[in-house]
């Protein structure tokens, strides 16, 4: 058996249909599309979320909520990420950034208080909450927060 010898299964593939061509062909005139109306026109059909002229669901739902279009957005770090750092080095966003803690800079870096630290370190952060300051000062290490949660 070669590769020019596969074939599709008999009955798997069917003629493309021809329209257009004729009446004797039984596609020609309107080519299968009926006359008038939507579906017989260039480029006809529904939209997608049309309900045939029922009022759209998207429509009947209530909108609800609020977007600030003010609020800050923190790049979030974890007491358990700094444990990768050396003992008794500045973690700031530049060291934050170099070990890939960080990929975005938002509108600065808050620190939260999930896992522990073990080791001393002097951490720089726009935000921090109060467990997180609390592990640090307690695993011997310094915090300098921009503002405290």
């Amino acid at each position: 058996m070669k590769l020019s010898d596969l074939r599709p299964a008999k009955g798997a593939t069917s003629a493309k249909k021809r329209v257009g061509r004729g009446q004797g062909s039984g596609l020609g005139q309107t080519s299968g599309r009926g006359h008038k109306g939507l579906r017989a026109r260039s480029g006809g059909g529904t939209p997608p979320g049309y309900e045939g002229g029922q009022m759209p669901m998207q429509r009947r739902l209530p909108k609800r909520g609020f977007t600030n279009i003010f609020r800050k957005e923190y790049a979030i770090i974890h007491v358990k990420d700094l444990n990768r750092f050396d003992a008794g080095s500045v973690v700031d966003l530049a060291a934050l950034l170099a070990a890939g803690l960080v990929k975005k800079v938002r509108d600065g870096v808050k620190l939260l208080g999930d896992g522990e630290v073990d080791r001393p370190l002097t951490v720089k952060v726009d935000r921090a909450s109060k467990t997180a300051r609390e592990k640090v000062s307690a695993a011997g290490g310094t915090m300098e927060v921009a503002s405290p949660c």
